[in-house]
């Protein structure tokens, strides 16, 4: 893996600012109030970008493709195992989330400044899973018809999110993201009950179980940083609060 760096301070004003979070395991109802905000934050010019990374506790959300019939369990077996359901207004069908997958959530402003590739978002979050994955020796690929990471095929990175569009400026904010599979067993844990993203054909994977390896989920986090910033344009790192890191970033 590659080294972290030494941290700098920027003091350039011509460059915005990423606030990278790594947080703790946190519930998807308050995780999904925190995005909300800083969506409205950012679009009004009082927060900079934000890369969240996190845990959730075991749950279901169903994105705007709305096929409920993919959800193979009843209300009373949700209640028995454990598992909340949210209906959420990102793109995309039902995906699991819970412990042992770490959850990305980039909040960023897109098209401010011309023309929006929202496609070419979608292909720059694979990227950074791709590029992470073969730092460890696994060839992660793109599978024509869907949106994701795989290995063979397996998922082993979801991706759905949504673009907001801007109240006080123009363009886009980005919300919600990815869920890239970390510990062994996750698939029998908490896909089971469920059809991932409507596609019954493939199963899942995870990271530990391709390299055979264990993982720390906030290592994970921390190791995946500089791969976003492969793709995304921020380059140099200040050090801030506790489990924060910022990032000065020059943006097109």
């Amino acid at each position: 893996m590659r080294s972290k760096g030494e941290l700098t301070i920027m003091e350039n004003l011509n460059l915005s600012k990423l606030t990278v979070t790594i947080l703790p395991l946190m519930e998807y109802g308050a995780a999904w109030e925190l995005q909300k905000e800083a969506v409205h934050a950012i679009d009004a010019g009082t927060a900079s970008e934000q890369l969240i990374l996190l845990q959730h506790p075991p749950t279901y959300t169903i994105g705007s493709q709305n096929h409920p019939e993919h959800l193979l369990l009843s209300g009373e077996q949700l209640r028995q195992q454990g598992i909340a359901l949210f209906e959420i207004d990102r793109g995309g069908d039902i995906t699991y989330h819970g412990p042992g997958q770490l959850v990305g959530y980039p909040l960023l402003k897109l098209g401010e400044h011309g023309k929006v590739d929202l496609h070419g978002y979608l292909r720059k979050l694979e990227s950074v899973i791709i590029a992470y994955l073969e730092a460890y020796g696994i060839t992660g690929t793109r599978k024509q018809g869907y949106t994701g990471v795989w290995v063979g095929d397996e998922k082993i990175c979801a991706i759905g999110v949504k673009f907001n569009k801007c109240k006080f400026r123009r363009g886009f904010v980005t919300s919600h993201g990815f869920a890239f599979n970390v510990s062994a067993g996750i698939g029998q844990s908490g896909f089971t009950g469920i059809i991932p993203c409507g596609i019954a054909e493939y199963g899942v994977t995870s990271l530990e179980e391709c390299t055979g390896r264990a993982f720390d989920i906030g290592t994970v986090a921390e190791e995946l940083v500089p791969y976003f910033l492969e793709q995304f344009p921020y380059s140099q790192t200040a050090p801030g609060e506790p489990g924060r890191c910022y990032l000065s970033a020059k943006r097109d």
